[in-house]
């Protein structure tokens, strides 16, 4: 606000705003008029234009209820533009009861005549079954009407239909056809989508140039989704030169309208220094953002943040929190965390059975530290049985799928298990690991 104004007093405030509204209401005073008449003597396309006049308050203060009240006496005549507005006041709840099976009904009315809104908002309502029953065919009929009348945001929908195999046949190349009409209208979530299929070469051949292309214009629209993925171009040089700042340009921009892959990659990049200035107080506060949004990754590493980072107060406590609320999502890499803190009694009462389960579910997913840590507790009977062939078992796994030192150690236990099992168990053991391997392929 201008501060000039701030001390003014109400009753001037309230002249001006008056004056305001005269002086609009003046450059079309007459022909409000004009058409008010019309609109009482039963014209039903003056009665329509009666009722967008009181819906944006062109000529007159603005008022919902009366504006329906004058689409109902067009659209009742078949006005096409006035039963689309009668649905569209139904679907809101402005200025009548909000109704979604009333809306249809309008929407209906108003498609039949070949209203392109109309055909794309009765498409939405079959296809999310608001107001009619869930109908993804009767879906692709009205956004294929009002798609071929060039109804962009049909022809995205339509795409997308296409794409999934969602009431039509599955056919990315249709899709494409379709994206592509809807992103040279400037849809952004089109153009996106069209960067995407160019991306992975799905219904077009694979072109990360051209897929560049259409990101960037759906970028330029504060597309979130496009500005995530021109930030992971720049961040792998996939189609462009390998660049972290620009990366990190983008990145910022989809995580400042609240996306939380954006956010979590931001933090990562602070924490590393990687296009931005190395700044744990900056990733923490990014890691948080996409934690609260549900970001798994993010909830992991704020929990290592508090556990093991230098220049944030140690908090084994919150450490073991963030990890428990990842862990239960199913992220392996807390479930790991999890399971030391339980076994190192960090944040946590010391618990070695509690312990074995957060390692064992990790263990599950295929990730080599948990099978090599899952052994050691077996081994050494911590608060299990001491049992050689479950720790033979794991280790195992764990050198079947790691690298390097990791590989090297887990060999070694698994070595030295060996020697001191029966032939016979170590058969068992090895027919074990095959099942087992059988039922976890690696991704």
């Amino acid at each position: 606000m201008n501060p000039l104004y701030t001390g003014l007093p109400k009753t001037i405030t309230l002249l001006i705003a008056l004056l305001t509204v005269l002086v609009c209401s003046a450059f079309s005073s007459e022909d409000f008029n004009t058409t008010y008449r019309k609109a009482m003597g039963g014209e039903p396309e003056a009665q329509f234009n009666l009722g967008v006049a009181y819906d944006q308050g062109n000529g007159t203060l603005r008022g919902k209820e009366e504006a329906v009240k004058w689409y109902r006496r067009a659209a009742v005549q078949g006005h096409a533009g006035a039963q689309y507005h009668l649905g569209i006041a139904y679907d809101q709840g402005k200025g009548a009861q909000y109704d979604h099976r009333e809306a249809v009904k309008w929407y209906r009315k108003a498609a039949e005549q070949g209203h392109a809104d109309a055909q794309y908002n009765l498409g939405r309502s079959c296809y999310a079954g608001w107001g009619v029953p869930e109908n993804h065919a009767g879906a692709v009929k009205w956004y294929r009407k009002a798609a071929e009348q060039g109804h962009a945001g049909a022809q995205y929908d339509l795409g997308v239909l296409y794409y999934k195999g969602h009431g039509v046949q599955e056919n990315h190349a249709e899709a494409v056809r379709w994206y592509r009409k809807a992103a040279e209208q400037g849809h952004a979530g089109a153009q996106y989508n069209l960067g995407v299929a160019f991306d992975q070469g799905k219904g077009v051949p694979q072109d990360n140039g051209e897929g560049l292309k259409w990101y960037r214009k759906a970028a330029g629209q504060n597309h979130a989704g496009a500005q995530t993925s021109l930030g992971f171009a720049y961040r792998e040089g996939q189609g462009v030169p390998q660049d972290y700042a620009e990366s990190m340009k983008w990145y910022r921009k989809a995580a400042e309208q609240g996306d939380a892959e954006s956010q979590f990659v931001l933090g990562y990049a602070y924490t590393k220094g990687e296009g931005v200035p190395q700044d744990y107080s900056e990733a923490l506060e990014w890691y948080r953002k996409a934690a609260e949004d549900g970001h798994t990754g993010a909830k992991n590493n704020l929990g290592v943040a508090y556990a093991d980072w230098r220049g944030v107060p140690k908090d084994y406590a919150k450490a073991s929190k963030w990890y428990w609320e990842a862990a239960e999502q199913g992220y392996f890499g807390a479930q790991f965390n999890l399971g030391v803190a339980y076994e190192k009694g960090r944040g946590v009462p010391q618990d070695y059975a509690e312990s074995r389960e957060w390692y064992r579910k990790a263990a599950e997913q295929g990730l080599a530290r948990a099978q090599f840590n899952l052994g050691v507790l077996y081994y050494n009977g911590l608060g299990i049985w001491n049992d050689n062939f479950l720790p033979y078992l794991w280790y195992s796994l764990s050198a079947s799928i790691s690298t390097g030192e990791e590989r090297d150690r887990s060999a070694k236990a698994r070595d030295r298990v060996a020697k001191e099992l029966t032939p016979e168990q170590l058969l068992d053991a090895q027919q074990m690991i095959q099942e087992w391997e059988a039922e976890h392929p690696r991704m």
